[in-house]
């Protein structure tokens, strides 16, 4: 049968648009099972609080349970690893934080490049951290602190969520600042870490705000500072970091602020990738579903 040429370019025109329509109609069913969230810090602790509110926002929009799956270990080593190892299918999400970026600097044994194996989605949430202290330590102000810590040189601990952690470095910073001497705690995790110091076996922690301000308003532990250059407004009750004392005023201006991102393997499909960054930033702006 011959065809007419107009009718046979319409016809050669849409099967030749097949495959893109495929895509995009594979993409439009994304998920059609759950996702897992990998957080690499144990429940209850800031990253592990962020995923699960994601998780759920999710859930809700997507038709499809986002599940959180916690495997602490190195500082969020373990969890990285496990996600660089997955199918790279969009199914297994990477909960991150700012000790991935460091690991990626202080460990030279790494089985994955963590720029290379990893695609971001999207920033979620900026954390400021908080100087607390156990109701038993003395001190109500970053001068008194400095103070006590200089009268008692070696004999305060301070708690982090393990080595590497902004909770260990901005620790390591201040004491390098003061000229004070305090014994460094690792934990496998913030929330641990702020278990013992409610339990007062530690003295001090630089707390990421979700995990130490629901106790901070319960009395049951003492804010000193906060470590941006201005003051949130669910902390007016903190000293902002910036201008409590002349120590800390030499990093004016040095906030420590992290940002947690939603990563997928760097293969997985780029139009996965970025119908959840379109979800994130419509989460971020409060968008309705």
């Amino acid at each position: 049968m011959k065809l007419p040429r107009r009718k046979f370019l319409h016809l050669a025109a849409g099967a030749a648009a097949l495959p893109a329509a495929s895509r995009i109609a594979r993409a439009q069913a994304y998920p059609t099972r759950p996702v897992r969230i990998v957080v690499g810090f144990p429940a209850g602790g800031a990253t592990d609080i962020t995923a699960r509110l994601m998780a759920q926002w999710l859930s809700d929009r997507l038709g499809q349970q986002f599940v959180i799956e916690n495997r602490p270990g190195a500082a969020g080593t373990i969890a990285a690893e496990a996600v660089v190892k997955a199918a790279p299918d969009g199914y297994t999400l990477l909960q991150i934080g700012t000790p991935n970026a460091i690991n990626a600097t202080l460990y030279t044994n790494l089985s994955f490049n963590f720029v290379r194996d990893i695609a971001p989605v999207g920033s979620i949430t900026r954390v400021a951290y908080v100087v607390v202290v156990h109701p038993s330590v003395p001190a109500k102000t970053i001068p008194e602190f400095i103070a006590y810590a200089k009268a008692n040189p070696g004999r305060i601990n301070m708690a982090s969520a393990g080595n590497g952690t902004p909770q260990h470095v901005v620790g390591e910073l201040f004491k390098m600042m003061a000229g004070v001497d305090m014994v460094h705690v690792p934990y496998r995790g913030g929330a641990p870490a702020t278990t013992d110091l409610l339990g007062g076996q530690v003295q001090v922690i630089f707390s990421p705000l979700p995990e130490s301000i629901e106790h901070i308003r319960a009395g049951k532990l003492r804010p000193l500072a906060v470590t941006t250059a201005t003051l949130w407004r669910c902390c007016q009750i903190f000293r902002p970091w910036g201008t409590s004392c002349r120590v800390t005023k030499r990093a004016a201006g040095k906030e420590s602020e992290p940002q947690e991102t939603h990563p997928l393997k760097s293969s997985t499909s780029s139009t996965r990738r970025s119908a959840l960054a379109s979800l994130i930033r419509k989460s971020k702006r409060g968008s309705p579903s």
